[in-house]
């Protein structure tokens, strides 16, 4: 531990706690933070989770769900470190037993909520569909819903599932397709009276370790999630990106604006984002 580092937390009562997705996708944000962070605590969960715990006050910080802070105006933007994609990102799929255009019921993954405000994004927009929804709880395979669809976030999406279906769409190829532009599914957020003191660098710093070491973290990651490293390198190399530059606060500007215009996100809501100063 790095106590000297961070000598703001003597006057807390507890340590920071900062709140990390479990996924794969997100292995990159986090290595070394433990030990970045100093005093800390980190604490791995599923994206909506996080997102509660965040909302309760249970976390300081969280790597949250894009949607959640479009729905917040409390929340802040504090870290350029991201989960984002600039095409097919391999780990957010909609699986549809019907022709798109045909779909009236939709199983969302449980432990999503920009993934699911995605896919009735791009259903309303691009086919004028509409579904019913429901949760397909986690640990749920497809085979457990009847519904017309199922989405699925995260390392069990990459999987290949075991019945066939008529279309599968990759979210992130979809909307880049679409729109031309990146994705962003996932950033650091905390309220806004919440001082992080240097744990702000801290996520960008970690993220920068993380994405000088994809071969590391997938050669570690691999077996716990019965994929080969050579697939999980790929995936973390090429289907993502880990940064909040231009392009990506362009689309997450988007699907703010499509998100209120289809009834999923409230009307008002300014997107602040804190500075970060990062190696990269």
């Amino acid at each position: 531990m790095m106590h000297d580092t961070f000598p703001d937390f003597a006057a807390r009562e507890r340590p920071l706690r900062i709140g990390a997705v479990s996924y794969l996708n997100s292995k990159p944000l986090i290595e070394d933070l433990a030990e970045l962070a100093g005093e800390a605590e980190l604490i791995l969960d599923f994206p909506s989770r996080l997102a509660d715990d965040l909302s309760a006050g249970e976390l300081d910080v969280a790597l949250i769900p894009s949607i959640e802070v479009l729905r917040d105006a409390d929340y802040e933007i504090v870290s350029d470190a991201c989960v984002a994609t600039r095409g097919p990102v391999l780990s957010v799929k909609l699986f549809s037993r019907i022709p798109i255009a045909q779909i009236r019921t939709l199983a969302l993954d449980e432990g999503s909520r920009t993934s699911a405000t995605l896919a009735r994004i791009l259903l309303s927009e691009r086919f004028g569909v509409r579904p019913a929804t429901e949760l397909l709880p986690l640990g749920f395979a497809t085979e457990d819903t009847s519904t017309d669809a199922v989405l699925l976030i995260g390392d069990r999406a990459m999987k290949p599932p075991r019945e066939r279906f008529v279309t599968t769409w990759d979210l992130g190829e979809e909307w880049t397709d679409w729109t031309g532009l990146p994705f962003v599914f996932a950033m650091w957020a905390a309220r806004r009276d919440c001082e992080l003191g240097e744990i702000e660098e801290a996520l960008c710093l970690s993220r920068d370790h993380g994405v000088e070491r994809f071969a590391a973290i997938a050669r570690r990651e691999a077996p716990k999630l019965g994929i080969t490293p050579e697939l999980a390198e790929d995936y973390l190399a090429h289907n993502l990106h880990f940064a909040l530059g231009s392009a990506e606060r362009a689309g997450l500007r988007l699907f703010q604006e499509l998100a209120v215009k289809n009834g999923l996100a409230p009307e008002g809501v300014e997107l602040v984002f804190r500075h970060c100063l990062s190696a990269r």
